[in-house]
């Protein structure tokens, strides 16, 4: 009974962990990046909610004419894998087209330079294997069944998570590697250097006391 416990939780803490929510404030067309760790081919869903403050009504509210631009590049490369300019709220998404960091960043699209409106923008992502698929508005397929789908997919999201930690601790491993390498060559090279030095020094005072009869 323990073990189906602690087998349901690590479910649910699978499932949770999927989504992020959060959000933050724009200053004018200020931009605002954060950084997420992506596997390959690992699908990004986004929605947002755009609002600006209105100091007549004393509240946040919808402000239909304006803009969200949206962009995504990996890092540290920069390649922008994804660009786009969206209504005040919607949707976005894209795939990473390989593992690592990429940066996601949004803007509000101002009408002028010195524009000081201040924006609230409300994200909430979700990361998906775009290879595994379901059909979760099927008819007689019941919400259970629904919900076990969404985590197997969230289990399946770990692991492909393990995956690229596994190969980026492979490439660390190589690159270590690769640089101790190098420090032990460099080592013997400088013993080699230090030893003809030597040898040239002991020959030439040899012949500079055999020159004043000193010896």
């Amino acid at each position: 009974m323990a073990q189906m416990h602690l087998s349901v939780l690590f479910l649910l803490v699978a499932y949770l962990a999927g989504t992020q929510a959060l959000y933050f404030y724009l200053e004018g067309s200020e931009k605002k990046c954060f950084i997420e760790d992506l596997p390959k081919e690992t699908m990004v869903i986004g929605i947002y909610k755009s609002e600006q403050f209105n100091a007549a009504q004393n509240q946040w509210i919808e402000n239909k004419e304006l803009k969200i631009e949206i962009t995504v590049e990996e890092l540290p490369q920069g390649h922008k894998t994804f660009e786009t300019k969206g209504e005040s709220s919607g949707r976005f998404t894209f795939t990473s087209t390989d593992s690592g960091d990429h940066s996601i960043c949004l803007s509000a699209a101002t009408n002028g330079w010195f524009d000081s409106s201040r924006t609230r923008l409300t994200l909430d992502m979700d990361f998906d294997d775009p290879t595994d698929h379901h059909d979760h508005n099927a008819d007689g397929v019941s919400d259970l069944v629904k919900r076990v789908h969404e985590l197997n997919e969230r289990v399946e999201d770990i692991q492909i998570e393990q995956s690229a930690q596994h190969d980026r601790e492979k490439d660390f491993r190589d690159q270590s590697e690769l640089t101790n390498s190098r420090v032990v060559w460099w080592t013997i090279a400088q013993l080699i250097v230090l030893g003809v030095v030597c040898f040239w020094q002991m020959h030439y005072f040899k012949n500079f006391f055999m020159a004043k009869k000193l010896v």
